[in-house]
């Protein structure tokens, strides 16, 4: 069994799994002893069901960090019946967070029909059945599956889960619901691009592909495609196939991202010695046309409103697009976003 698969089995619910390490082009390999900090960068890892999201964060940190103090998370948590796609952010990468809810992330997901539950999932206890073939025609059709998936596409309102992993009062709200305490968490305004049935196992179950923005909870759409068409419903399972460009890597790889691979999405200034060290010490990002995103955006997707700066080869900072006047000083939230060291 290798270091990950003993790291990621004491807290996994499922099998354990095998991890190699393959810089992006490169050759898979295994860490040895840490002889020195692990440079910042952004790393596509499979997340297999079973695991916890955390227990990625800290098999990696407890292999890769040795002694040192490294700050590592990822860009989005996936529950741990779910599995694909996680990006773990190490060193200076922990500041771009926000910025990875701003674009794509793709899913397929398994709908089943008839019940739904306290946790929008098959793990939760059943909270209403649905009338499911009583008569003829009561079930779901592909025709009334069409029609109640269109309502929930663009902009529009959605109650996250009871156990997810938005916080109330300063808790998780996970946390309060495993206590059996009762609260009401706010509708949240969330973005889903396009939702597509893949197959139907009708009455039973349905396979769905979607493409959202950070914040939409899949298993919140289960419940209200449930709730729409009467007949009740939660989610069977779930797999994050790609966040932007990036697809998810074969099950025990890791693939790196740094540099200008790092958020091609947005518009790109490479900076000069000079324009980098004016940077440093405060001065916003240079009042030029910046490069063309690598990667644009689905046409339609709302598109962040964020340059990115590199040095050398290296990330450097991000800065909002609406800065001040020509020849004012920049307001806090114009300023440019260091990363410390690049990544």
């Amino acid at each position: 069994m290798s270091w990950l698969q003993r790291a990621v089995s004491r807290q996994a619910c499922g099998p354990p799994f095998a991890l190699g390490v393959a810089p992006a082009g490169g050759t898979r390999h295994h860490a040895s002893r840490v002889t020195k900090r692990p440079p910042s960068a952004l790393w596509l890892a499979h997340k297999p069901v079973g695991a916890t999201s955390a227990s990625l964060v800290d098999a990696y940190r407890a292999r890769f960090a040795g002694d040192y103090t490294l700050k590592v998370s990822h860009g989005g948590a996936l529950d741990p019946f779910a599995e694909g796609l996680m990006v773990l952010l190490v060193g200076a990468a922990n500041r771009l967070f926000e910025r990875l809810h701003e674009v794509p992330k793709v899913y397929r997901a398994e709908v089943v029909w008839g019940a739904e539950t306290d946790t929008c999932d098959a793990g939760g206890a059943v909270t209403w059945r649905g009338d499911m073939g009583a008569q003829a025609g009561v079930g779901p059709t592909p025709a009334a599956l069409e029609g109640a998936l269109d309502r929930f596409v663009g902009w529009t309102e959605q109650v996250p889960p009871h156990t997810s992993n938005k916080r109330v009062d300063g808790e998780r709200a996970y946390v309060r619901a495993h206590r059996g305490e009762a609260f009401t968490l706010p509708a949240q305004r969330v973005y889903c691009h396009s939702a597509r049935w893949l197959a139907h196992d009708l009455p039973r179950a349905s396979t769905l592909e979607l493409a959202v923005r950070g914040g939409f909870y899949v298993r919140s759409l289960a419940r209200d495609l449930g709730r729409a068409l009467g007949v009740g419903a939660h989610l069977r399972a779930l797999q994050r196939d790609a966040i932007g460009p990036w697809r998810c890597p074969a099950p025990g790889a890791m693939v790196s991202v740094t540099g200008t691979d790092v958020m091609p999405w947005l518009p790109l200034l490479e900076l000069t010695d000079a324009e980098w060290g004016a940077v440093r010490r405060g001065a916003a990002l240079p009042e030029r046309p910046p490069l063309a995103p690598t990667w644009p955006l689905p046409a339609g997707f709302p598109a962040p409103a964020w340059v990115r700066a590199a040095h050398l080869g290296r990330l450097v900072a991000l800065q909002p697009r609406a800065l001040a006047p020509r020849g004012a000083a920049p307001s806090d939230g114009a300023r440019a976003v260091l990363l410390p060291g690049g990544v």
